[in-house]
Parts: C-alpha cells; structure tokens; sequence
C-alpha cells in the first residue's frame, strides 16, 4: 500500500438497479405479507366474486401484521432512495460494497423477523421476551436483530460521508 487516498467513484448503475430490484422484492413481500393479514381479519380466505370461500385460522395479531406490513414498505423504498440517491455519493469502491451490504443485510432483516412475530405471536424485542412472553422463537428473532442494528449504522455512516464527499466535490468545482 502506498498511502494514496482511495479514488473516489459514483454508483455504478449495475448497484442502483440492484437495489432498486431488492426495494421492489420488499415491497412483493409486503404485498403476500398484506394478504395473510387480509385472511386473518377475515378468517377465511373469500375473494368475491370469485366462489371461494374457505374458512381458516392465520395466527397472529393486527399489530405485528401491521408492522410486519409496514416494516416492508419503508424499507423497500429506503433501498429505492439508496438506488436513487447513489447518484450524489463519492466513496471508494470497497465503501460502495460496504454501503450495499449492509444496506441489503438492515432492509430484509429488519423486515422478515418483524413478519416472523405475526406468525409466533412475539416481539423479539429482548432476549427471554424481557416483559414480554418469552419462547424460543422470541429469542431467535431477537438475535437476527443484531446484524441489521449494527449495519444500519454503518450503511448511514457511508452514506452521509458519500453525501458531504460529493457535496464538498461539488462546491470546489463551483469555485
């Protein structure tokens, strides 16, 4: 290594697609979680006018179907923005690797745990459920917690250094 700084670089276009096709795979997920939801307030899977009705019992509650729903939503179009606002980054390519990463690791594991609670009828929000009850999935979901905790802190790290990078870059050539 000789000490020079990292030659600074925009997304490639290759990696907006890539996220943009992963917030759009969230938001298909969102969209099956949002039927589940949908049969379980109904109880029975009925699609009028089509004749079928069939009588079902989908666990869970609203509150973490709604989560679970949400939870999909934002984070898809938090991978949308990251597509888009890719364009007003300059990091090294290993930074940019870095950012997908850990981007991708926070939006699906923040999403698929906060779906797996409607189905456990759990929070995973403390190890041994805390005040809430405890299981073996509670404790399962709590540790698939941890990645996406401390990647997102380094995916917002990146970003808001890509950000000021192209932000100084830019005021300099103004100059």
């Amino acid at each position: 290594m000789n000490g020079a700084a990292p030659t600074l670089s925009g997304i490639t276009p290759r990696m907006q697609a890539l996220f943009f096709l992963n917030g759009l795979g969230l938001f298909v997920v969102g969209i099956l979680f949002g039927w589940a939801w949908f049969f379980n307030l109904l109880q029975e899977i009925v699609l009028w006018p089509l004749p079928v009705q069939i009588d079902v019992q989908v666990p869970g509650d609203s509150r973490a179907y709604r989560m679970g729903h949400m939870e999909a939503i934002t984070q898809g179009l938090l991978l949308m923005a990251i597509a888009f606002g890719g364009q007003f980054m300059r990091l090294s390519g290993k930074q940019f690797c870095w950012l997908f990463w850990t981007t991708l690791v926070a939006t699906w594991l923040f999403t698929l745990p906060a779906m797996a609670n409607a189905f456990f009828g759990t929070r995973g929000l403390a190890f041994g459920g805390g005040p809430f009850t405890s299981s073996l999935a509670n404790d399962v979901i709590y540790l698939f917690g941890w990645p996406p905790i401390m990647a997102v802190h380094i995916m917002f790290a990146l970003a808001v250094l890509g950000v000021w990078r192209y932000l100084r870059q830019a005021s300099s050539a103004e100059s």
